[in-house]
């Protein structure tokens, strides 16, 4: 699983990138989507965006679509294991849905984003 922080370090190239660089190569040797869920699809978007206005972003999202990466929605399950998360941890909401959705799947998450450290015991997180 991917947060934004996560998406946004492989884009911008920042500390980390090769991680990200490195699992989408093995999800195209597994032949096997990355997982991220749609509010942090939402963040990638409107940080590109802010940053670099609408044209980029569309750049970006045909260059991320064309990747082994798989957008997943927002349903009730989901949101209300978000809500949970969020009930008990100071986090954002869309941190909380890549929380969720981890949980859910039960895999790794891969971010740098320092909110996630109140769920270094729940979660398995790849530290970018």
């Amino acid at each position: 699983m991917l947060d934004s922080y996560a998406i946004l370090t492989f884009l911008f190239k920042e500390q980390g990138h090769e991680i990200i660089i490195n699992l989408f190569d093995q999800a195209v040797e597994k032949d096997k989507a990355l997982l991220i869920a749609a509010p942090n699809w939402a963040e990638v978007r409107y940080i590109v965006e802010r940053r670099f206005g609408a044209n980029q972003w569309s750049e970006v999202r045909t260059k991320l679509l064309g990747l082994p990466l798989k957008v997943i929605d927002a349903d009730q399950d989901l949101a209300e294991e978000a809500g949970a998360i969020k009930a008990k941890h100071k986090m954002s909401l869309a941190d909380c849905f890549a929380a969720a959705l981890a949980k859910h799947k039960k895999g790794k998450l891969y971010t740098g984003d320092p909110e996630f450290k109140a769920m270094e015991k729940e979660l398995q997180i790849v530290w970018l």
